[in-house]
């Protein structure tokens, strides 16, 4: 026992913190799930005996029908023997699992691939080719990972050969797409060829020389490439660790080690040791340098040395501390999800320069707002801090993916190619965003209505100024931002965006706008009875910016208002409703807000979430209706279920009851709305469970609308669902206004933003088409 608490004493705080992470609540970071419902003897018929004899007969008589009836087009093996495991070294297959595993939850996260990762106790070539080669049956691709050099090279070459599915070593290939990325824009910020550049290595292992081939396959010449390694110069006559791997880059030369080579090099690749590259040796190279000091923990010498010594150098590398992070997730996701979608046979050299392309081009685009949380302080923009896009950026998949399967389409190495990349692009939208699938008719009817004014009371966040690039460059709206115009101007330069203050957007600046004492006055005419006095109408129009946005609106020169994302949901639900008003038909206390969930399940609407406490039946069911109506923009046909602990009428509480009568008045006064109640939960969401407990309900199907007996219970359900589900939320909308006005919260993402931005748009152009 003394030994293990020393033992324990002996971690550090970051290496106790993973394993226990690692170890609770479940062992591991991977489990299967099943993607069918077996939930009755039927189910269990169609999934394995007698049903399943189909799709195997089927698969006999046509092998590619295989992607039609299995999972087996969207699973691929992460494979390793554990002799060179990044930082760690040969330390075995079992020992090399949690780092196996961890790749299998990248390829999911950040693809949406399934993975199986394999650790397999084959340390010589031919065990380890015949072993992976036996597995093709199973799986779409190979993604062999952390096997030492050489014997990664014959690994990969003889699996290529045997296998029908695309086998990738991404220790090779992943690291050389992305320092390729790196050196195409490095070399454009310098105003160099990569024809012309003399290119310089410390290391000669498998990432090293597959980078090089890389580089040449884009256009570098072999005459240009220097190698070096623990022996030196690869030279003709050394016998120290050559093989024909190395052949290539052999030069017939005196340099015997890195500082007789180093002279006016354009490009230092290291993947070797910390320290290799002296700062002395920096002045010899040649102007505006790339460096790419690769090694891990620490890299052949430090950004802060390298940039003292060679002011204008760029400096890449591996570590996330610092910029221009050379990281294989940036690609090996999106290349198999490419190479999968196409059903490719491998993953060619046109495949991977595609992707080194495609990377390279999103680094000179704006970063999102998803790319920019990875970062803290001002978000970089291309240029020598900036050279690769950062590895949260949702945009990789949507550029490399595309670009991955074009390039397999048209090297004839797809067996199924994709004949629509506009829907394959659109396709994999929905898969970023989540949002993509439900959000698309109302972003397409945005897009088609008549450009509208959208008022946004935070002009000055970072996330709306994210926000209104988005809907500027998607055609949804003319933005308006309340704001200082100094502080917007200084902040679009921050982020990198380049929309333009008076050119692309309008700007109400509340401290000094010509329209002030119109607006004061506004504000007095509504609210002089209400309490309101002309010195505090004052005091709100300078100060409160969900005052300004909602007068705004109220007199037309807004469409449209988005505000909350600072401050207390109660306190600008107080000014809308003061300002903006109910509709017609709809009292100031019959508003409500309206939240929906995504996530892998479905969709879910929850109201009312965050405005009335305890609201009546008569508000409940006017709520309903109101939700109803917002449903439909979706192109969603609302199914209502009125919630409660009782089970159509197994409790009799006065909350029961209040939910039975409201029940009751929607049948009578909207007969045409799918609705019933009251209800458990789980009776709402499965049909079976509801007809067990009343075969009599009018509702049909899965109800998609939780309708909740009070604040209370929507807020906790919503709040508790979104967390446990990972579901995105899009709302609150806020319903029954006179115009459209939304509150958001203090958690709202800038894609969030543009949701709500697209919805209030369709809504304020549906009002505009009625009241003509």
């Amino acid at each position: 026992m003394a030994g293990e608490d020393k033992k324990k004493e002996a971690l550090s705080d970051l290496d106790q913190a993973a394993l226990f992470f690692h170890k609770h609540p479940i062992p591991g970071k991977l489990e299967i799930q099943a993607t069918k419902p077996l939930g009755n003897q039927r189910d269990l018929a169609l999934a394995y005996s007698p049903g399943v004899a189909a799709p195997c007969l089927a698969i006999k008589d046509d092998p590619e029908t295989a992607a039609d009836y299995t999972g087996r087009a969207n699973l691929v093996a992460v494979i390793s023997n554990g002799t060179a495991v990044l930082g760690l070294g040969n330390i075995g297959p079992l020992a090399s699992k949690p780092v196996m595993e961890g790749k299998a939850v990248l390829f999911k996260k950040f693809a949406g691939i399934d993975v199986f990762d394999i650790e397999i106790d084959a340390p010589e070539i031919g065990q380890m080719v015949s072993t992976i080669a036996a597995l093709e049956p199973t799986f779409g691709g190979i993604n062999l990972e952390d096997i030492k050099a050489p014997e990664c090279f014959e690994v990969e070459e003889q699996l290529k050969a045997k296998m029908r599915i695309p086998v990738f070593h991404d220790d090779q290939h992943g690291t050389a797409i992305i320092v390729a990325a790196a050196v195409l824009n490095g070399l454009e910020l310098a105003g160099k060829k990569i024809e012309d550049v003399k290119i310089v290595t410390s290391g000669a292992g498998a990432a090293a020389l597959a980078c090089l081939n890389l580089l040449v396959s884009l256009g570098a010449k072999v005459e240009n490439i220097w190698v070096t390694d623990r022996f030196g110069v690869a030279h003709k006559g050394r016998v120290e660790e050559m093989d024909r791997w190395k052949d290539p880059y052999v030069k017939d030369t005196n340099a015997r080690v890195l500082a007789d080579v180093i002279g006016g090099a354009d490009v230092f690749l290291g993947l070797s040791a910390a320290g290799v590259l002296k700062p002395e040796l920096l002045s010899e190279m040649a102007d505006k340098p790339l460096i790419l000091a690769l090694a891990n923990p620490n890299p052949e010498i430090m950004p802060e040395v390298a940039r003292a010594a060679r002011p204008d150098a760029m400096i890449c590398t591996g570590r996330s501390d610092f910029p221009n992070q050379v990281n294989n997730v940036l690609c090996f996701p999106y290349i198999f999800r490419g190479a999968l979608d196409c059903g490719a046979r491998a993953i060619n050299e046109e495949m991977k320069m595609a992707a080194v392309r495609a990377i390279a081009a999103l680094a000179r685009e704006e970063p999102s707002d998803v790319a920019a949380r990875a970062y803290s302080g001002e978000t970089p923009t291309f240029g020598p801090d900036f050279l690769i896009p950062s590895p949260f950026d949702p945009r990789l998949i949507l550029r490399i993916a595309p670009a991955v399967a074009k390039a397999a389409c048209e090297t004839g190495v797809a067996t199924r190619p994709i004949a629509d990349f506009n829907a394959y692009v659109d396709k994999l939208s929905r898969f970023v965003f989540r949002s993509g699938l439900v959000m698309k008719p109302i972003f397409s009817n945005a897009k088609q209505a008549t450009s509208k004014r959208v008022i946004y009371a935070d002009g000055e966040d970072e996330r709306v100024l994210r926000a209104a690039q988005v809907v500027l460059e998607e055609g949804l709206a003319k933005p308006i931002l309340i704001g200082r115009p100094h502080v917007i101007e200084v902040r679009i330069k921050r982020y990198g965006l380049r929309i333009r203050p008076a050119v692309d957007f309008d700007i109400i600046n509340p401290e000094d706008d010509p329209r002030y004492r119109h607006y004061v006055d506004h504000l007095i005419d509504l609210g002089g009875r209400q309490g309101i006095t002309p010195e505090a109408a004052r005091t709100m129009v300078r100060t409160n910016n969900t005052v300004i946005a909602a007068i705004a609106l109220k007199r037309g020169d807004a469409d449209a208002m988005i505000c909350g994302l600072e401050g207390r949901f109660e306190r600008h639900l107080r000014n809308v409703t003061l300002i903006v008003g109910a509709r017609d038909g709809v009292k100031d206390r019959d508003l409500s807000a309206l939240s929906m969930l995504i996530s892998q399940r479905g969709v879910l609407f929850f109201t009312d979430t965050y405005v009335t406490v305890d609201p009546t039946a008569e508000e409940i069911a006017e709520m309903t209706m109101l939700a109803a109506d917002e449903i439909r923009r979706f192109g969603i046909e609302p199914k209502a279920a009125l919630l409660s602990h009782s089970n159509f009428g197994s409790r009799d509480s006065q909350s029961a009851q209040k939910m039975r009568a409201a029940a009751a008045i929607l049948k009578r006064i909207a007969p045409e709305l799918a609705s019933d109640g009251e209800m458990h939960g789980d009776s709402a969401l499965s049909e079976v469970l509801r007809q067990r407990v009343y075969p009599h309900s009018t509702l049909k199907g899965e109800a998609n609308l939780l309708v909740f007996p009070n604040l209370d219970a929507a807020n906790i359900a919503l709040t508790t669902v979104k967390t446990m589900m990972d579901a995105l939320h899009v709302g609150p909308i806020l319903l029954g206004t006179a115009q459209p006005a939304h509150i958001l919260t203090p958690s709202v993402t800038s894609r969030g933003i543009v949701n709500m931005t697209a919805l209030a748009v369709v809504e304020a152009s549906q009002r505009a088409s009625a009241a003509s």
